[in-house]
């Protein structure tokens, strides 16, 4: 009985044993397991704020290079709107300096035409060029308008005024010519015989000098000087035989016969 109760003592102090060791294994364990989960957590933790921080960095990253492209976008535009304001600018001088090279051009011609106004032009008169002023040209066309008009007095005074402003005119012998006739008109007989007769004097190889001779024949005999008139026409028949007013000279000399 002893025996058995001490067997059983025995076997009670191995089972003790065997379960405190139990025991002390599932402490260990679920230490084990704490300890493992806690690290899992904080490694988690870890991960969890490195990837926050990660996105953030990346959001931040994003959100400066969002505003990059949107500053670079902006400098593109004010870029563009530049080039487009030096385009036009550009343009706008092509026209400026194509319009003053305009107004150059014009200016030049108007100054050569009002530089040509003063300068001598070669011009044909009564078959001999000559060379005038246009203040001298303007003077004699008024004169020749004046008689045109069968104005002949006031020819006269325009043709002895261009005659005294020009002395030396290319125009003079024409100009003796026309003042002589505008003088025969009003029967300033005189007067127009010794303008003939300076023309003849002054140009005698002058296309009006046969008209001239005639003219002064025609005075002559205004002034009642016959044998003068006879002379007179008796040269020109014999100067200019085959003129227009050789022929009239003769049909006057036939006349007195």
């Amino acid at each position: 009985m002893a025996q058995g109760k001490t067997v059983l003592m025995a076997l009670m102090l191995v089972w003790a044993g065997t379960a405190s060791a139990g025991l002390f294994d599932d402490e260990e364990a679920r230490k084990a397991i704490l300890d493992l989960r806690q690290k899992v957590e904080a490694l988690r933790n870890e991960m969890d704020l490195k990837i926050a921080e990660e996105v953030k960095r990346s959001t931040e990253e994003g959100a400066q290079l969002r505003r990059s492209l949107v500053d670079l976008q902006n400098q593109l535009e004010v870029s563009k709107a530049e080039l487009a304001k030096l385009r036009g600018q550009d343009e706008q001088m092509a026209r400026d300096l194509a319009d003053l090279q305009r107004r150059q051009k014009d200016s030049a011609q108007s100054l050569d035409e009002r530089l040509r106004k003063f300068e001598p032009a070669r011009i044909t008169v009564d078959g001999r060029e000559i060379s005038v002023e246009s203040a001298e040209r303007r003077d004699y066309d008024a004169a020749m308008a004046i008689f045109r008009k069968g104005e002949f007095a006031n020819a006269q005074i325009a043709f002895v005024d261009l005659l005294n402003r020009y002395p030396t005119t290319g125009y003079r012998p024409t100009a003796l010519f026309w003042l002589g006739n505008a003088q025969y008109a009003i029967k300033d007989y005189k007067n127009a015989l010794a303008n003939f007769r300076s023309l003849i004097a002054a140009a005698p190889d002058h296309l009006r000098v046969p008209e001239a001779m005639l003219a002064v024949a025609n005075c002559q005999l205004e002034l009642k000087d016959v044998k003068a008139a006879r002379k007179s026409l008796e040269d020109l028949v014999a100067s200019f035989p085959t003129s227009e007013a050789a022929a009239a000279a003769k049909d006057r000399l036939a006349r007195f016969k």
